[in-house]
């Protein structure tokens, strides 16, 4: 049974030990999910007794649903060393409705913990898909990765992708799977030999393989419904992701419909390449210019965007032509108020992944707990600080390695802080929350400190010395690059 609205924030409050309780189900579907991802390790082309009894678990887990024929079949062949290309996407097909199964308990859990209602979902629609040769052969060349086996992949086996990739890309509709595959078969081959491994990557690499795998069904990569939104947006906080040769920020925001319907959550992103060196606080230089929601969020104001193109997921697909600075607003302000009725959307079958859980949370009145947590470094032991946020003397891990380093928010500040809008998400078996910002207090006087405070510019010093690095990178890439065209 659901938990009615609190009066004050969408905070988990008390009913945090609704976090802390197992829900049922959830451990045998991740145990079946495991001895899939176990078989792969050693590859399918001759399977041994255990892999086959791996194969069994995963078919028994689904045995009461539309899949269990198929499934079973298929673990059947696949046991035998026979399976084909159909019996490889039964098998990823019954991997992901594990894993979808768990998503939707932790987000039903999610929901009656904060009372915050969930958006309609939409029955996706599927288009025949043109190039019927190219996914086929993507398939082909994921159907040899599960036959090889992590432990037995090389260079010759991930280069297969090689054509399959480079005719995919020029043509937009295959491009989201291109792009996977670009990124699974470069980490693979960064890896190779897989006799070499000290670790192996198990559930990342299953996770990759068996989305991959359903990517390549007619319909499956098609673009998801678009529809327009007209209203305005509440900034909550912004999520950035960095890598070596590219970055991302998401704005997560409460969007009030022009036409007063109930407000809703939704997220606006952009992802840019980059060099890898420019880090930290520079790649707001690269974002920035792409997103104008970005600089609001960084100055504490608030967009008007009308007939603005959003999915049924609650992904604005961000134009600047769709938006204008609106007025002045308080994140927190927005999260006391806003955030308790802001629905959420649905999820896409495809993107029910535990892992893709992240809900915007607020919370106040905890008290922060400290303590140490040891390990290996080359220069010996090391200790790294562990946040605990104890809400209604209930714990809720904070997640502080997600902080980024390209903004002012810090695990100390964190710790100093009276409340809080954070993403709950859950990994390792538990929940835990990422602090997007903070209210906390320095040198006597209260403060909000946001991860994306320095998305629309900065005038702090660290933040600005790195601008100006970033900048000076840039700058030299440029002119090496055209001198190379000019050559």
């Amino acid at each position: 049974m659901g938990v009615s609205p609190r009066e004050l924030g969408a905070s988990v409050g008390e009913h945090t030990d609704l976090l802390a309780e197992p829900i049922p189900g959830v451990d045998e579907a991740l145990a079946a999910v495991d001895a899939f991802d176990r078989a792969l390790v050693g590859g399918l082309l001759r399977p041994r007794p255990t892999q086959a009894a791996e194969l069994t678990e995963l078919a028994q887990a689904v045995a009461g649903t539309p899949l269990a024929s198929r499934v079973a079949e298929a673990a059947e062949k696949a046991a035998a060393g026979a399976a084909g290309e159909d019996h490889f996407v039964a098998l990823a097909a019954a991997r992901t409705a594990l894993l979808g199964s768990v998503h939707d308990a932790l987000v039903t859990r999610v929901e009656e913990a904060t009372g915050r209602p969930r958006g309609e979902e939409t029955a996706p629609t599927f288009v025949e898909q043109q190039a019927a040769n190219l996914l086929a052969a993507a398939r082909s060349w994921l159907s040899d990765l599960a036959r090889t086996g992590w432990q037995a992949i090389d260079h010759d086996v991930v280069s297969g992708s090689a054509q399959v990739v480079s005719a995919m890309l020029p043509d937009p509709s295959l491009r989201r799977l291109a792009t996977l595959l670009d990124g699974f078969a470069a980490e693979l081959a960064a890896s190779c030999p897989g006799a070499a491994l000290e670790r192996i990557p198990v559930r990342r690499w299953a996770d990759l393989w068996s989305r991959a795998m359903l990517l390549t069904l007619p319909g499956a990569a098609d673009a998801p419904a678009v529809g327009t939104a007209t209203g305005r947006l509440l900034p909550l906080g912004v999520d950035v992701h960095e890598h070596a040769t590219a970055a991302q920020a998401q704005v997560h925001a409460v969007f009030e419909p022009a036409d007063g319907a109930p407000p809703r959550l939704v997220r606006a992103g952009v992802a840019v390449p980059k060099p890898d060196t420019v880090v930290g606080a520079g790649v707001w230089q690269l974002l920035r210019t792409h997103m104008s929601l970005l600089a609001a969020a960084g100055e504490g104001r608030s967009m008007d965007i009308a007939d603005m193109p959003i999915t049924a997921e609650g992904d604005l697909i961000w134009s600047d032509e769709h938006a204008r600075p609106g007025e002045p607003t308080d994140a927190f302000a927005a999260a006391r108020v806003a955030l308790p009725t802001a629905a959420a959307s649905a999820t896409a079958p495809l993107d029910r992944h535990p892992a893709r859980i992240a809900v915007p949370v607020f919370l106040e009145g905890y008290t922060v707990h400290k303590s140490e947590q040891k390990h290996a470094a080359p220069d010996g032991q090391q200790a790294d600080a562990v946040l605990t946020f104890t809400v209604a003397g209930r714990p809720l891990a904070v997640d502080t390695d997600r902080i980024p380093t390209a903004g002012p928010l810090t695990p100390e500040a964190v710790a100093a802080s009276s409340a809080c809008i954070g993403l709950l998400r859950w990994d390792a078996g538990t929940f835990g929350v990422q602090p997007l910002a903070v209210e906390t207090t320095v040198r006597k006087k209260a403060v909000v400190i946001h991860a994306g405070g320095w998305a629309g510019g900065t005038t702090d010093k660290a933040g600005a010395k790195a601008e100006k690095a970033a900048a000076d990178a840039v700058v030299v890439l440029r002119e090496r690059a055209g001198r190379l065209l000019r050559k």
